[in-house]
C-alpha cells in the first residue's frame, strides 16, 4: 500500500469528528500535530471512529453491496444507469485486476485497518487501564472483521498489525492468516461489552463471536462454526424480531426500539449524505410514486436514479408468495408519478424491493440501517454446520424452522431430507432470508455453487479461479512482494 501522510490523516480526522458545538473553535497551535493529537484519549477515539466508518461501508455501501457481493450471484439483476456497466462486467465474470469492483473493498478495509493500527500503536498514551483495554478490544475487533471481508474476497492478504509496518509486506499463508483472525476475534470477544450495553453501532462480544462463526464457516471448519454460533446463542440476548416486514424500518432500529434484538452488527445510516443507505434509490422503478402492495411507503421528494436493481425471475418463484412475509417487501406493480399503474411483471426479471425504504429520506439518503449480521444468520449457520457434521437432525431442523415460522411459511421435517438435499434447501432458504444483505456470493462459494450457477445462466467463461477476486492492479504495481491470485 502507498504510504499516507499521517499528519494529513490526523488533521482530517480531527475536523471530521469534532463536536458540532466546537465547529467554529480554533485549535491552539500544535494541537493537531500527531504527537499531540494521539497523546489524548479524544484523539485516539477520533481515529477509532474513523476505523469504524470504513469497517461499516458507510460511504459507498450500495456500490459495495451490489457490485462485489451480489452482482456475480444468482439473485440480483440490474439494468439502466451508469451502474449497468459494472453489472454486465461482474455478472458475466469479466472482471480484471484493474476493473474489479472488489477493489473498493480492498481500499476501504485497509483504510480501516490502518486506523485501527494507529489506535493500537498509541494506547500507551492513555493513562486509564480500563479505557486502554476497551479501546484495544474495539480496535482488534474492527481490524479482524476487516480481514474477514478481505479474505472472503481475495483469500489471505498481507497482515498489517502496526501503522509502522513496512509497505511491501508479502501475503500471509493460509495458516498464518486464519490463526491471526481467529485469535484476534477471540481476544476482542473477551474484552468487548455484552450486547445491549454498548453504544449503538459499536462492537460487542456477540458481534465478535458472530463474525468468528462466519469465518469458521468460510474456511469450512464446521464443528467450530457450530460451537461458536452456539456461544452467540448462549449469550441469552439475541432473538428474532417478530415481523420480517417491519424488521428493517427506521423506527424499529434498536436505538429506537429496544425490543429489536436481532441485529448483531449494523452499518448505521442516516437521512443525510454521505451516511445514507442508497439501496432504495436504485431499486425503485422509473417514476415510482407508491405501490398498493406495500402501501406504507411513499416516494414524494425521494430521489430515483436511473439504475434499476431487480430480481431474477427464478428467485421470485422460490417464494410462497401468499404466505412468506419476506416476499411482502417485494412488489410487482406500482403507480408512477403520473398516476398510471405499471405492471412490472410484463418484463423479465423485474420484481423490486422496498426492504430498506425510508419515508423520511432526504434525496438519495435513506436512514434504514444496513444489517452486517443478524441473529437469523446465526441460527441458519449453526443449522448448516450441524447438517455438514451429521446430516439432518432435530436441532438443525428446529433452527431452520425458527426462521421459517417467523416468515409465516410451513415448517420442514428432517425425514424429508438427506444431507445433500438439506444443504441445497439451506442455500435457497438463505436466499429468501438474506436477499440484498451482501451474503449471496459468499453463500454460493461456500456451497460450491457460484461457478455452477453462472454456467447455468450461460456465463461460459466462469471458472473455479473466479471464486476469488484478483488482487487490485494498483497494489500489484506498488508492492513487489505481492503475489496475484491464480488465474489472473
Amino acid at each position: 500500500m502507498k504510504r499516507i501522510n499521517i499528519l494529513l490523516i490526523i488533521i482530517g480526522l480531527a475536523l471530521a469528528f469534532t463536536a458540532c458545538e466546537d465547529y467554529l473553535k480554533e485549535n491552539p497551535p500544535g494541537e493537531l500535530a500527531p504527537e499531540s493529537f494521539l497523546a489524548t484519549q479524544e484523539g485516539v477515539e477520533g481515529v477509532l471512529n474513523s476505523a469504524y466508518v470504513q469497517y461499516k461501508f458507510n460511504y459507498s455501501q450500495h456500490n459495495l453491496l451490489t457490485q462485489s457481493f451480489e452482482y456475480p450471484g444468482d439473485i440480483m439483476y440490474e439494468t439502466g444507469g451508469g451502474m449497468n456497466i459494472n453489472f454486465v462486467r461482474m455478472a458475466n465474470f469479466q472482471w480484471t485486476s484493474s476493473s474489479s469492483d472488489a477493489n473498493a473493498v480492498w481500499n476501504t478495509k485497509y483504510e480501516s485497518i490502518r486506523d485501527a493500527n494507529i489506535v493500537i500503536d498509541n494506547l500507551d498514551n492513555i493513562e486509564d487501564e480500563n479505557t486502554r483495554a476497551a479501546l484495544l478490544a474495539e480496535a482488534r475487533y474492527i481490524r479482524a472483521v476487516d480481514y474477514v471481508y478481505l479474505y472472503d474476497n481475495f483469500g489471505p492478504v498481507p497482515l498489517r498489525t502496526s501503522a509502522l509496518d513496512e509497505p511491501n509486506l508479502p501475503r500471509a499463508t493460509e495458516e498464518e492468516f486464519q490463526s491471526f483472525v481467529i485469535s484476534e476475534l477471540e481476544a476482542a470477544a473477551a474484552g468487548l461489552p455484552n450486547p445491549g450495553t454498548e453504544v449503538y453501532g459499536k462492537g460487542t462480544k456477540g458481534a465478535a463471536l458472530a463474525f468468528l462463526t462466519r469465518f469458521y464457516m468460510t474456511i469450512k471448519e464446521w464443528q467450530k462454526g457450530a460451537e461458536t454460533a452456539k456461544r452467540v446463542m448462549d449469550l441469552g440476548y439475541y432473538e428474532l424480531f417478530p415481523s420480517y416486514h417491519d424488521l428493517f424500518k427506521v423506527e424499529n432500529e434498536h436505538d429506537k426500539n429496544p425490543n429489536n434484538k436481532e441485529m448483531i452488527a449494523v452499518s448505521v445510516c442516516t437521512h443525510t449524505h454521505p451516511y445514507g443507505n442508497k439501496i432504495p434509490t436504485v431499486a425503485l422503478p422509473p417514476g415510482f410514486w407508491y405501490t398498493d402492495e406495500i402501501p406504507e411507503f411513499k416516494a414524494e421528494g425521494i430521489a430515483n436514479w436511473a439504475a434499476n436493481f431487480r430480481f431474477y425471475d427464478w428467485f421470485i418463484e422460490t417464494f410462497d408468495k401468499e404466505k412468506d412475509d419476506r416476499f411482502s417487501l417485494i412488489f410487482g406493480s406500482y403507480v408512477n408519478n403520473k398516476g398510471v399503474v405499471v405492471d412490472l411483471t410484463t418484463q423479465a426479471h423485474n420484481y423490486r424491493t422496498l426492504k430498506y425504504f425510508d419515508n423520511m429520506a432526504e434525496g438519495a439518503s435513506h436512514g434504514a440501517d444496513f444489517p452486517m449480521f443478524r441473529y437469523a444468520d446465526i441460527l441458519m449457520l449453526r443449522a448448516e454446520a450441524l447438517n455438514e457434521i451429521n446430516g439432518p437432525n432435530a436441532e438443525c431442523i428446529s433452527l431452520i424452522n425458527q426462521v421459517r415460522i417467523r416468515a409465516g411459511v410451513d415448517e420442514i421435517n428432517a425425514d424429508d431430507f438427506t444431507k445433500e438435499s438439506l444443504r441445497d434447501f439451506i442455500l435457497e432458504e438463505r436466499g429468501r432470508e438474506f436477499y440484498y444483505e451482501a451474503l449471496r456470493r459468499s453463500d454460493l462459494i461456500r456451497h460450491g455453487k457460484l461457478i455452477e450457477r453462472a454456467l447455468d445462466r450461460g456465463i461460459a467463461n466462469a471458472a473455479d479461479y473466479h471464486n476469488r477476486y484478483p488482487i487490485p492492479q494498483a497494489e500489484m504495481d506498488a508492492n513487489p512482494n505481492m503475489e496475484q491470485n491464480p488465474g489472473y
